[in-house]
This record gives structure tokens, sequence and C-alpha cells, in this order.
């Protein structure tokens, strides 16, 4: 009985889990993404919200990009709600680059044409 209470006291002492997967085994902290587009799509859900938009280049090719965020609850305590992520409002999105070179990225800050930015993913403090 008293190596029972122990595990149970053992196990309600263990620190949480602060993440379920690493920024680096997906996204490339080497290369910084700057990307100007239209929003197309917003997923407002857990575990992440999920920025999609269309960014045109300067040859006029256009490039369907996602972007992670922190989970909903997180965007509406720094301020952003979900009614300013409509479809067709232009954006600037800072972040990283997928490892796999593929059109997506971590998220890091949204910038709006009318000035206002909110930090997306991670630390506001940088």
């Amino acid at each position: 009985m008293k190596s029972l209470w122990l595990a149970v006291l053992f196990a309600a002492s263990a620190p949480p889990a602060l993440a379920h997967h690493s920024f680096a085994a997906e996204y490339d902290a080497s290369k910084p993404v700057k990307i100007t587009g239209v929003i197309t799509r917003m997923e407002w859900t857990n575990p992440h919200a999920w920025i999609y938009l269309d960014a045109r280049s300067p040859d006029g090719a256009i490039t369907h990009w996602g972007f992670s965020a922190n989970p909903p609850g997180v965007l509406m305590r720094r301020g952003l709600r979900r009614e300013d992520m409509k479809p067709g409002t232009v954006i600037q999105v800072e972040g990283f680059r997928a490892k796999d070179g593929s059109a997506n990225g971590y998220g890091r800050k949204v910038t709006f044409g009318d000035g206002r930015s909110f930090y997306i993913s991670g630390d506001t403090s940088k």
C-alpha cells in the first residue's frame, strides 16, 4: 500500500508537458518569412488555429500559404478576434518556413493594413 501512495505522489508531482510537438521538428528557425497576402480561410480550431492566404509573387504567380498559430483562446486573449480574419482581408504574416520547403509555416506575427499587429504564436516579448 505504501508503494501505491508513493507512485501516486510521484505522478502528481511530475511537471506537465508544455507542448505536444517541437518547433524544431517542423520549422526552420534559420528561414524567416514575411508574406503579404489575402486571407482565403481561417481555421479557428484547437490545438492550433491555421491561417491560409494567397500571396502573389512579382511575376504574378500565386502561392497558397498556411500558417500555424496559437489556439483560439490565446489569440482572443491577445486581442485578435475571429471576425478580424475574414476571407478577402489583406494581412502580412511573419514567421518561419516549414523544413520540408512547402508553403507552410509557423506564424509569429500578423499585421493588418490599418497597422494593427498581433503575436499569433510563441512569446510576445520578442
